[in-house]
């Protein structure tokens, strides 16, 4: 069974509502998550938000945490995390941000740096991530940790 079938079961067995805010996955977390039937049980919205001028306008991320922190930073994947699940209402956040490359890294944050964040009734969490691949394996990695990440937040295995 895919990983995205087993969260679709969990979310629905525990009638758990979740949204999306998504960067450097570009749609990618959100496409496999209604890839499943009757996605809409349980997933409420996804957002690309790709430029900082998004991350201000649609989940409320400041703008000088972004040029203070860069938007490739634990700090804004939590705001994100925490203005989705805000603007929907739902019970869980999610988001993504980091660098897919090829071009963009840097020596503190080289391609493949990424962060993912989940927001709940518990608080929010964020791990960073260091891949390795090209453009589209770091997405496709990056949505396998994000859905890793959700299965360990709604099983009480964050804290």
């Amino acid at each position: 069974m895919k990983q995205e079938e087993i969260l679709g079961r969990v979310l629905t067995e525990r009638s758990l509502k979740i949204a999306v805010a998504e960067s450097c996955t570009g749609g990618l977390i959100a496409n496999r998550i209604t890839d499943i039937d009757g996605a809409s049980n349980y997933f409420d919205a996804g957002l690309v938000t790709y430029s900082n001028e998004a991350k201000t306008r649609f989940l409320g991320v400041p703008e000088d945490i972004i040029r203070e922190k860069g938007a490739v930073s634990s700090e804004v994947a939590m705001l994100m995390a925490e203005g989705v699940r805000a603007k929907t209402g739902v019970d869980i956040g999610v988001s993504s941000t980091g660098i897919a490359g090829p071009t963009g890294g840097t020596k503190e944050k080289p391609v493949g740096t990424v962060f993912i964040a989940i927001s709940g009734k518990e608080g929010t969490f964020v791990r960073r991530l260091s891949l390795k691949g090209t453009r589209m394996e770091i997405k496709k990695q990056t949505s396998d940790e994000v859905l890793k990440f959700i299965e360990d937040y709604i099983e009480g295995r964050l804290r």
